[in-house]
């Protein structure tokens, strides 16, 4: 005998604390999902909340809040059933014999007809990189089961549920599940896409199952979530795939065949549909290529910054190099080019050529542009401070002094016009402290603070494939700070491609300096480098946020001691 189950998945892009907005949202998919036949409707994680809620769990009132979001919910659920997450308060009883003292929990609802007829806690609470569930839930002691939605048993689980292989859905799939449900908040990083589908097919295989795995888009904060929701056959075929970084509203027909007495208790849910419905044909969505996909990453996450927060518009500070031009491009597809204000400010340092650059690269891009003059301002700091310089060489002192007055300058024009300053640098300068404290660092987000140099290039060059945006004339000069005259990037760093080398092992994949030596880079430049990445985490602690695209990204993922004289 052959079953027909209807799916339907909503990947959204919820805004964390909205609680009206996300109930709307979810409202919206719910009755979308009953006007097309829908048996069950599966959504992100902590939908309600949004996700991560962080510290806002630990205040009643919004747990209270989002609680009564739920009830509403399912008073207004009809006979498509919806898991839908939430924060759940633990009872009396099982609070008291939390270790932590946690009293909420990860939670899934499952509603139709007009009320909860389960809910789920989520068993699995990550701990590690961007995760710090442990501190805020309970971990679930929900016993497992399975629900029943039109004659067909399911497994509800909640993201890293899923990660495991010993975890809550493979119980429910030997237990007798022939569908297993697992909603997610799941983070970008380069290469997850495939990691979680590799890992989905496994499960997949493993248990003789569909899975249907729906995850959020958009951003909060740092985290990008890249949505590209799937849906996965027993044989390990990919049977549908959303679009990556979009939002999506989804739907498909699962054939099931055979049936087996289920070993868990089964909550029945809703009644198979009388009558036949039309089948519709799953839609496979295209990956990314990898620069279009981190391209898309950096785009969602400076949008979902910016918007959500209430700016209208952003100012970068253009000098005529390649990480403020890729930066201004970045503003400018993901906001709209009248939403991108760039601020030009020379020195006597300053080369000509680029200034005509950051003139030129407006142009292409179309956003505003304008000249702030500051040498004068840069002459009046000197003059003040001459008597107390008096006698000293010149160092890094008065070059800085440049940067600290474009940082002013750039948060004077976001005071004035409500403009949120975006900070220009990249993960390379972060690393190693070449950047300039309330210079030009200052800003409320860095869309390039995971992004190393050598990557800036490769974007730029992505950028460019359909037309030339950022001039190749940025693209082909010598980096310079343009601070002292003459002055390049190589007469305080090596070679790009040498430094983000040494980064990425020192940083990402925590190698020692003696091993990055050991793999064939030079001794002394690698202890030199691995030197400067430790002295300069007070900076990198008073940083502005930025988007998240690596395993290692500086803030969430690396939390190291400011005050530490630990040397390996």
């Amino acid at each position: 005998m052959t079953r027909s189950l209807r799916i339907g998945g909503a990947q959204l892009d919820l805004i964390v604390g909205d609680l009206a907005g996300n109930e709307s949202a979810i409202l919206h998919a719910m009755e979308w999902a009953q006007k097309n036949d829908v048996d069950v409707l599966i959504l992100p994680e902590l939908a309600i909340s949004g996700y991560p809620p962080e510290d806002l769990v630990l205040r009643p009132g919004f747990v209270d809040e989002n609680l009564a979001v739920l009830d509403r919910l399912a008073s207004q659920s009809g006979s498509t059933a919806t898991v839908v997450g939430f924060v759940d308060r633990l009872p009396g009883s099982q609070m008291d014999d939390d270790a932590m003292g946690r009293s909420v929990t990860n939670a899934a609802a499952v509603i139709a007809n007009g009320e909860i007829k389960s809910i789920y806690h989520k068993k699995l609470l990550p701990t590690y990189g961007v995760f710090d569930e442990g501190r805020y839930f309970a971990e679930g002691r929900t016993p497992l089961s399975l629900h029943e939605f039109a004659g067909v048993a399911c497994g509800v689980s909640i993201c890293e549920d899923i990660w495991d292989a010993e975890g809550p859905p493979t119980g429910q799939a030997i237990g007798g599940a022939e569908v297993l449900l697992n909603i997610n908040g799941s983070p970008y990083h380069i290469g997850k896409t495939h990691e979680r589908t590799q890992m989905l097919t496994e499960r997949a295989i493993a248990g003789g199952v569909y899975i249907v795995y729906v995850n959020a888009v958009g951003s909060q904060d740092e985290l990008v979530f890249d949505g590209a929701s799937m849906v996965i056959a027993p044989d390990g075929t990919l049977v549908h795939r959303s679009p990556q970084f979009d939002e999506d509203r989804f739907f498909v027909d699962l054939a099931i065949e055979g049936h087996i007495a289920p070993l868990l208790p089964v909550i029945s849910v809703t009644d198979a549909r009388p009558g036949s419905r039309t089948q519709v044909t799953p839609s496979i969505a295209p990956l990314l290529g990898q620069y279009e996909e981190i391209y898309n990453a950096l785009c969602a996450g400076l949008y979902g910054y910016v918007t959500k927060n209430g700016f209208h518009e952003v100012v970068i500070g253009l000098s005529g190099g390649i990480d403020s031009a890729l930066t201004a491009a970045i503003a400018a597809d993901a906001l709209g080019p009248d939403a991108v204000h760039g601020i030009t400010m020379p020195t006597r340092y300053s080369s000509t050529g680029s200034v005509d650059d950051s003139f030129d690269l407006a142009d292409r891009l179309c956003i505003r542009i304008d000249t702030v003059a500051i040498e004068h301002i840069f002459e009046g700091f000197l003059d003040a401070l001459g008597p107390l310089f008096a006698g000293t060489p010149e160092n890094v002192a008065e070059e800085n002094l440049q940067a600290r007055i474009r940082g002013t300058m750039l948060m004077a024009v976001s005071n004035k016009f409500g403009g949120m300053v975006v900070a220009t640098g990249n993960k390379s300068e972060m690393a190693v402290g070449y950047a300039t404290l309330y210079g030009d660092m200052a800003g409320g987000f860095a869309v390039l603070k995971d992004v190393y140099k050598t990557m800036v290039y490769d974007l730029s060059n992505w950028r460019n494939t359909g037309g030339e945006v950022i001039p190749q004339v940025i693209i082909d000069k010598e980096p310079s700070a343009e601070l002292r005259a003459d002055q390049r990037d190589s007469d305080s760093l090596p070679p790009y491609d040498v430094l983000d080398e040494i980064l990425y092992r020192y940083i990402e994949l925590d190698m020692t300096a003696d091993e990055i030596v050991a793999a064939g880079h030079d001794d002394a430049l690698t202890h030199r480098i691995a030197t400067m990445v430790d002295r300069n985490e007070y900076k990198r602690r008073q940083a502005a946020p930025g988007v998240r695209i690596t395993q290692k990204a500086f803030g969430r993922d690396r939390r190291l001691p400011i005050t530490n004289r630990f040397k390996p």
